[in-house]
């Protein structure tokens, strides 16, 4: 299979339409049409279901999409990978969600800043999915929480645990417990979860509201249209008519620091060894 092939393919399984996917590409729909087909052909199993109406992945379509975004993200990384150890000035660059972590964050990076000749610590917020950046090669390492993010193909060391609070307006009776219940949370009728995109973009059916980054999650909560469930560190950046009130029986959230098995870069191991320390 050519590169190329697979970047064709990845973008019609996950958009479900050859007219925006030859759009994303910025090709013609009838070129990117016969690829596939040719693809299949040689491959010998249909990738793909096309009605009239639809179109949809086959088991032999959903493996080869994984497979497929391993091995472009591999590509890029070993791109960016390359021309970064060709720069004159040594850097990190870090992914992490935006808004989590917060403290743990700023711990690390003056922690790390203070070690002897580190280098330089680029940050890369992330409004979802902060893994992806270290399957593609934008970042070198990450924070991520268990169970939310995956961690597979990746090498992780643990940094903290930590239980989960419901977020709440401050209006709302259950602001006002001790704690909750996890289906007394996500049973309520006037704030119904909010829904975060998948890895294609595309969000989970729901009536919740639709969110990309905390900042737009925390004021749809305050206006009472949705609510969440997150790590009890999220505390520290409630804005006023927000209240917190802890979980009992959700799920710990565990904070990794992560980064791709294949690195070897002393500047990533220093890095990790001040986060474990800390």
């Amino acid at each position: 299979m050519e590169t190329r092939e697979l970047r064709y393919f990845v973008a019609v399984a996950e958009e479900l339409h050859f007219g925006r996917a030859a759009e994303r590409l910025g090709i013609a729909q009838p070129p990117l049409s016969r690829t596939i087909a040719r693809l299949e052909r040689r491959l010998g199993v249909a990738l793909l279901e096309r009605t009239s109406r639809k179109v949809s992945l086959t088991e032999a379509g959903s493996v080869l999409l994984a497979e497929g975004r391993a091995i472009l993200g591999a590509v890029a990384a070993a791109e960016r990978h390359t021309k970064r150890a060709a720069t004159s000035r040594p850097a990190l660059v870090l992914a992490t969600k935006a808004g989590a972590s917060g403290d743990l964050l700023a711990k690390l990076l003056d922690a790390y800043a203070a070690e002897p000749d580190a280098a330089a610590v680029d940050l890369l917020l992330c409004e979802s999915q902060p893994h992806r950046p270290l399957h593609d090669g934008r970042a070198d390492v990450a924070l991520l929480h268990q169970p939310f993010d995956p961690t597979t193909g990746l090498d992780t060391e643990i940094l903290a645990t930590e239980g989960q609070v419901a977020i709440l307006p401050a209006w709302h009776p259950l602001a006002g417990r001790t704690h909750v219940r996890l289906a007394g949370v996500t049973s309520l009728p006037d704030l119904p979860p909010a829904r975060w995109p998948g890895p294609g973009g595309a969000y989970p059916e729901g009536p919740g509201a639709e969110v990309r980054n905390q900042t737009q999650l925390f004021q749809l909560i305050a206006l009472g249209r949705t609510t969440v469930v997150m790590p009890e560190s999220s505390r520290a950046n409630l804005l006023d008519g927000l209240a917190a009130v802890p979980v009992l029986d959700a799920p710990p959230v565990t904070t990794v620091i992560a980064w791709p098995p294949h690195v070897r870069s002393r500047a990533l191991a220093d890095l990790v060894g001040v986060a474990t320390r800390l």
